[in-house]
């Protein structure tokens, strides 16, 4: 090619390259450029922790045809997606079932509290030798924070499952106390009795000054996470977004009583607010579920609670336009087992349960696997608590096969576990 048909040529006319542009942008497949955009979006998370484990039979799964000692007192009630009953203690759910999907072939093989609850909020096995990073850590670590608030939260209380493990503890959760308080402030925003923003300055800048002190002394690598600890808190006690952020008596009167004024509600509302701001998971805890004796007296004013959370949160991340990027998930420590005991309880069962899924490309309407005519066993498309923590990291465009590495060893981010294919399609 000569220099006068060059389009790279000084003679070269604006017009032409304008042409050979409209030409090379028409050869791009304009969807695909789209869709590629969406894929690259930042995706956050609210985790609804059913703190003991719900019973799968008076939630998502229940029998109604089954003996009155298996499906208890309650009754199962049709939803927005025709054939799909779920459980009539969550009636505000039942007319959103198109904007969620329901797994009601969970299952696992661990029985004890602490464990399951391990293994369920990290999709992987738990070890006698470490403990294995949260989904808040790991996105802690991979994402980092954004907008100079912490990535990951916990909603009111921390639990031990919940924790950043051999990660270290510059990646365990930020933690709020209970929203549902009067006057709530925030716990980890708030300066010991008395002491002001100006003397924390000053303080800070005294231990600055002891440190470079001391800077041949050989630090632990406890003493230098510890620091980072510190060096974040008082940025975020420092910091005029984080408080805004946390200000849940922001919101109007009516929102706050449509979410419930209960720790759930409240906790789900602040939620909402944080990840709005740049949290990046935040993981709220409802207590109450691990129910031995007197389970419907106990069960039916907790999924109230639960019913009216959820369904306000999922109404108004979607009217938020948040929906989109925001993984909404439903998880417990088990479910709970199908006959009910002599004490009127549901004791725990790991050997199937449910889960709920929301937002960031999961489907609505969807139900994958069933269980039998009890609620105690899969019969079709089992689904491992590994596969749920390869699910959960797909949403949140983290690669689960990552390793890390703890005693010496690699360790896998996720171990085995095959995304829920169609949950996004």
């Amino acid at each position: 090619m000569d220099g006068k048909s060059s389009c790279f040529h000084n003679n070269c006319s604006r017009r032409d390259f304008l042409k050979i542009g409209a030409l090379a942008f028409a050869a791009l497949d304009l969807p695909k450029l789209l869709a590629a955009d969406r894929d690259r979006r930042e995706i956050f998370c609210i985790v609804l922790f059913q703190n003991g484990g719900a019973s799968q039979l008076d939630t998502f799964d229940p029998k109604p045809d089954a003996p009155s000692d298996i499906r208890g007192s309650f009754k199962a009630i049709p939803t927005s997606v025709p054939g799909t009953h779920i459980s009539e203690l969550l009636p505000r759910m039942a007319k959103l079932t198109h904007k969620f999907s329901i797994i009601r072939s969970m299952h696992s093989d661990e029985a004890i509290h602490e464990r399951a609850r391990q293994y369920i909020f990290s999709g992987t096995k738990p070890r006698n030798e470490l403990l294995h990073p949260s989904y808040g850590a790991v996105v802690s670590k991979e994402l980092g924070p954004k907008n100079g608030l912490p990535p990951f939260v916990v909603i009111p209380e921390k639990d031990l499952s919940a924790e950043a493990g051999f990660l270290g503890s510059s990646y365990d959760p930020f933690v709020t106390g209970n929203p549902n308080t009067e006057n709530f402030s925030v716990k980890d925003l708030t300066l010991p009795l008395g002491l002001s923003l100006e003397e924390a300055q000053a303080r800070a800048h005294l231990l600055t000054t002891l440190d470079s002190a001391f800077k041949n002394v050989e630090q632990s690598p406890l003493i230098d996470s510890m620091d980072e600890f510190y060096r974040k808190a008082f940025e975020l006690i420092s910091s005029p977004a984080a408080k805004k952020a946390f200000n849940i008596s922001e919101e109007t009167e009516k929102l706050r009583d449509d979410y419930g004024r209960t720790t759930v509600g409240q906790g789900a509302l602040l939620a909402r607010r944080l990840i709005e701001s740049g949290v990046r998971l935040a993981t709220v805890f409802h207590g109450g579920y691990d129910t031995h004796v007197n389970h419907e007296k106990l069960a039916q004013p907790l999924l109230s609670e639960f019913d009216r959370a959820f369904s306000a949160l999922l109404s108004d991340l979607e009217q938020r336009g948040l929906l989109e990027t925001t993984l909404l998930l439903v998880i417990g420590d088990f479910g709970r087992t199908p006959k009910i005991n002599f004490s009127g309880g549901r004791d725990h069962w790991p050997r199937n349960f449910s889960v709920a899924l929301a937002g960031a490309g999961i489907q609505g309407g969807r139900v994958i696997g069933k269980s039998d005519s009890k609620a105690g066993e899969p019969t079709d498309r089992p689904v491992s608590i590994e596969d749920l923590g390869a699910t959960i990291y797909k949403a949140l465009g983290i690669d689960c096969t990552k390793l890390y590495h703890a005693n010496g060893r690699p360790i896998a981010i996720n171990k085995e576990g095959q995304p829920v294919q169609e949950l996004f399609s």
